[in-house]
């Protein structure tokens, strides 16, 4: 399967850096940076198309993302981003001031609003539910597409917070169950 991530456009909670997890945030309006970061993204998504299907998750901010690129999709909850607790609406850091190195090296071992044990569970559930497509195209979220990109290279998603993914960031995975590969573009 090949699998295109599309992590949702700006709002305003990102610029912030506070923490949105479930919080149901919507985009802010589109600068020119982001204009030209969709330009450059959707010249690789035509090359890359057509897509047998497109999802977002349950959250407006994807669905917004995925409206604005000029997608119909389908919802799909496994998509919905980690459930952050107590931290959401807070900034990033002071999620790093609790968790330290243990959020960047060993984030499976932690209990947020979900465990991160049922957080990659949703991943796995969601590669299994989609593994006989050959193309989708996915507007999601950062903590989850981290997420995908490190279960899909090392089988696990312990090194999720060693990613760096921006808004409106465009990665690309080729996901086989014989071998992990990623390529990333946009």
């Amino acid at each position: 399967m090949r699998a295109t991530f599309i992590r949702h456009l700006p709002t305003e909670w990102n610029k912030k850096t506070w923490l949105q997890g479930r919080r149901d945030i919507g985009i802010s309006p589109i600068t020119e940076d982001v204009q030209k970061g969709m330009a450059n993204n959707q010249r690789l998504l035509k090359e890359l198309s057509p897509f047998d299907c497109v999802l977002a998750s349950t959250l407006t901010r994807t669905q917004q993302t995925a409206q604005i690129y000029g997608y119909k999709w389908e919802t799909e909850e496994l998509l919905d981003e980690l459930d952050f607790g107590r931290f959401e609406g807070l900034p990033k850091k002071k999620l790093h001031e609790k968790f330290g190195n243990q959020w960047i090296h060993h984030p499976k071992e932690l209990m947020l609003g979900e465990s991160m044990n049922r957080f990659e569970e949703r991943i796995v559930s969601f590669l299994e539910k989609y593994k006989e497509f050959n193309n989708i195209l996915v507007f999601g979220h950062g903590a989850w597409i981290r997420a995908v990109i490190s279960y899909s290279m090392f089988g696990h998603i312990n090194h999720m917070n060693k990613i760096i993914l921006k808004n409106n960031e465009c990665v690309t995975l080729s996901i086989h169950s014989e071998e992990r590969k990623i390529e990333t573009g946009g």
